[in-house]
């Protein structure tokens, strides 16, 4: 099994759901996204999203806009990126890792490339905004060759037609954005996000995981009783930027969020039915 198959096996065995924290690389700065991504660990994240710069990331909110600018402005490259994953690899063995972004600096110096890096790194899934399944080609096919889950994103308006294109050759676990907008700017209500993670899952075996706007532990609490994972993005990063703004530690600064979002997370069901 894959490391993104156990976590989310190990998470159902447990009667809970897994908490996917989403970061962007190289912000601040690269030399202080190692601590941060230790410190999403040591406060319970089951699973890591690390964003790569890029100087359009159309589908995100001002938060990710903003900590985009600043990797790019702190000369975080790819090959940074790469490194800063390495490095996570060989201190955490267990933990899945998903690099999240968009083609261009995924396929400017050819997919096989990305995916032999990828796979080099101990990168486990790419989620890749700006490619549509019609395009699986581009860069699918090397990433399932180098053993590389790409994980695919549902959305409010993926309709029973179209859904089971998006989840042809998809793996590792189904990203349900569950709002039809940019990140960070608002949240579904619980009945809609119920309501589709009941229609997804009768679709698909994969974990399904949401996200887009979730900010408090009740709203992880909320999202947790019924769906496989739970992706908070924009608020850690709000928090990272903040701390980073005020001269503190931006790893040090996150630890009690996230750990509040963490045993929300892992006890939203057992207290569902207490």
């Amino acid at each position: 099994m894959t490391r993104l198959a156990t976590t989310f096996a190990a998470c159902a065995a447990q009667n809970r759901a897994a908490l996917v924290c989403f970061v962007t690389g190289g912000d601040p700065a690269p030399a202080a996204t190692p601590a941060i991504l230790d410190a999403l660990v040591a406060a319970g994240a089951d699973v890591i999203e690390l964003g790569m710069p890029f100087t359009d990331p159309m589908a995100d909110g001002p938060a990710i806009q903003l900590a985009n600018l600043r990797a790019l402005g702190s000369r975080t490259t790819t090959a940074a990126l790469f490194e800063i994953v390495r490095g996570f690899r060989a201190r955490h063995p267990d933990v899945p890792l998903v690099l999240m972004g968009y083609a261009n600096p995924m396929v400017r110096r050819g997919p096989e490339w990305f995916a032999d890096r990828c796979r080099d790194v101990g990168v486990d899934g790419v989620i890749c905004v700006d490619v549509p399944p019609e395009e699986d080609a581009a860069l699918g096919l090397p990433l399932r060759a180098a053993g590389i889950d790409l994980v695919r994103l549902a959305t409010p308006t993926t309709d029973d037609v179209r859904l089971p294109a998006v989840l042809a050759n998809a793996s590792g676990f189904l990203y349900y954005v569950s709002v039809a907008g940019i990140t960070g700017k608002q949240q579904a209500a619980s009945a809609s996000i119920d309501a589709a993670v009941a229609r997804l899952k009768a679709a698909t075996d994969l974990p399904v995981a949401v996200g887009f706007g979730v900010r408090t532990p009740e709203q992880a609490a909320a999202i947790a009783r019924t769906a496989d994972g739970v992706v908070v993005g924009s608020a850690i990063v709000e928090a990272i930027a903040a701390a980073y703004a005020g001269g503190h530690d931006p790893a040090a600064a996150i630890m009690d969020y996230v750990g509040g979002l963490s045993a929300a997370v892992r006890t939203a069901r057992q207290e569902a039915i207490a």
